[in-house]
C-alpha cells in the first residue's frame, strides 16, 4: 500500500515561527537584564511577578507559585525563601487554612515591581508592531489549512 503523500510545510511559515520565537526570546533577554539591572534573578522576577499578578488580586502559596513558574514544589519552596531573606517578601498564615501559607510581596519590591513593570510595558509596546505581524501571518496561514 503506498504511502499518503504528505504535505509540505511552507516556507514561510517556518520563517514566520522562527522570527516569533526570536522576538519572544529578545523580549526575555530584556527582561532578564532588567530584573538583574534591579537586583533580581530572573527567577526571583518571575516569582515576583506571579504574586503580584495573581488572579482577582488572590494570595498564592508555594503550590501555586511551583505551578505558575512550572518549577518543582521545593525549589518553589528555596525560591521564596531566597526572596524572604532578601526582604522582597513575607510569608503569611491562610485565612482560610491554617496549615497554608500564602505569600505577599513587601513595600521594597512595591517600588522595584513597579518600575519593572513600567520598562516591561514599554519594551512590550515597542516590540507590538513585529508581534502582530507575525501573528496576523499565522492567522493567514491556519485560514490556508497550513
Amino acid at each position: 500500500m503506498a504511502k499518503a503523500a504528505r504535505a509540505k510545510f511552507p516556507k514561510q511559515s517556518y520563517v514566520a515561527l522562527a522570527e516569533f520565537r526570536f522576538a519572544l526570546r529578545q523580549f526575555f533577554a530584556f527582561s532578564e537584564q532588567a530584573a538583574d539591572e534591579a537586583g533580581l534573578s530572573p527567577q526571583q522576577y518571575q516569582a515576583l511577578l506571579a504574586i503580584k499578578g495573581a488572579p482577582d488580586g488572590s494570595e498564592l502559596g508555594i503550590q501555586e507559585i511551583a505551578a505558575r513558574l512550572m518549577i518543582r514544589h521545593h525549589s518553589a519552596v528555596e525560591l521564596v525563601n531566597r526572596l524572604e531573606n532578601n526582604g522582597f517578601v513575607v510569608r503569611v498564615k491562610s485565612k482560610v487554612d491554617a496549615r497554608r501559607v500564602q505569600v505577599r510581596t513587601t513595600a521594597k519590591t512595591e517600588r522595584i515591581m513597579d518600575g519593572l513593570a513600567a520598562a516591561h510595558l514599554r519594551e512590550l509596546k515597542g516590540i507590538r508592531p513585529v508581534l502582530d505581524q507575525l501573528l496576523a501571518e499565522f492567522d493567514l496561514a491556519a485560514d490556508k489549512g497550513d
